[in-house]
């Protein structure tokens, strides 16, 4: 074997050698490039799926729902508070995703990301104001709820700003443990997070209240005339709306209660 042949045999092993070398090494960072990522991506659907699936009532939920069977007795949704006695009510709004339990906290805050069972939950809760009396016997009651994406929580208020919906949308109930209030649906309204008128649920004067039923009529997007006064019982239900960051879509109910045996 020559000099020159030799050379090129010790050059083509080096080379040979780099280039495995340079192989393991790209492999190792792809590897340890990858791996987080996917495992990133498997957290984020992960996440995603528990955000949507902790917003969605649950068949478990479903089970403390009141019977809607004419009787008083709703022995389901006491067994809820027992499970956690900031539980309230629970809210049907018919022919729409809205089904859920009604809680209240010592704030506003508490609620917002947590659930039912008093667990931490990015979803939270629909919550009454923190202000409001608890048996809903105020003329105006304030409701909050997440804007979901999949229309769970409330996100199926911004459907109201429709009118073909709004139309077709008109009545609900409200359970609490030993009554039941009807929910007629008159008006829609998109506002921003300060609006007076309709987040002060603290003032609860028939004066007050004359005004924002009159500030309605003027404002709403869609208003439906069934008649209601200054001396009616009123459901807000409030969520974040898409339009802005402080933007704001609230739906408004008159409660009736329901004589039941």
């Amino acid at each position: 074997m020559t000099g020159k042949m030799l050379k090129r045999d010790i050059a083509l092993t080096l080379a040979s050698r780099f280039a495995r070398g340079a192989d393991r090494v790209l492999s190792w960072t792809l590897y340890l490039i990858l791996v987080p990522a996917l495992a990133l991506c498997g957290y984020v659907m992960w996440d995603s799926y528990q955000i949507y699936a902790g917003a969605s009532a649950s068949d478990v939920l479903l089970q403390y729902k009141p019977a809607d069977n004419g009787s008083l007795n709703s022995p389901s949704l006491e067994e809820l508070a027992l499970v956690n006695p900031d539980v309230r009510a629970w809210l049907t709004i018919y022919d729409t995703p809205i089904d859920y339990p009604v809680l209240q906290g010592n704030d506003n805050v508490k609620y917002v990301n947590t659930d039912a069972y008093g667990e931490f939950r990015l979803s939270g809760s629909i919550f009454l104001d923190a202000s409001n009396a608890s048996d809903f016997s105020d003329g105006y009651s304030l409701l909050y709820g997440h804007h979901m994406e999949n229309n769970a929580m409330f996100g199926i208020l911004d459907d109201f700003l429709q009118q073909e919906y709004f139309d077709e949308h008109t009545e609900g109930q409200l359970y609490l443990a030993d009554t039941r209030y009807r929910i007629e649906l008159f008006a829609v309204l998109e506002t921003d997070a300060y609006d007076r008128m309709v987040f002060v649920a603290s003032v609860q004067s028939e004066e007050y209240q004359a005004q924002r039923l009159e500030y309605l009529k003027e404002n709403a997007d869609h208003y439906r005339e069934i008649g209601v006064t200054s001396q009616d019982r009123i459901l807000a239900m409030s969520t974040c709306a898409g339009s802005g960051t402080n933007a704001r879509t609230i739906l408004f109910g008159r409660l009736s209660e329901v004589q039941l045996q």
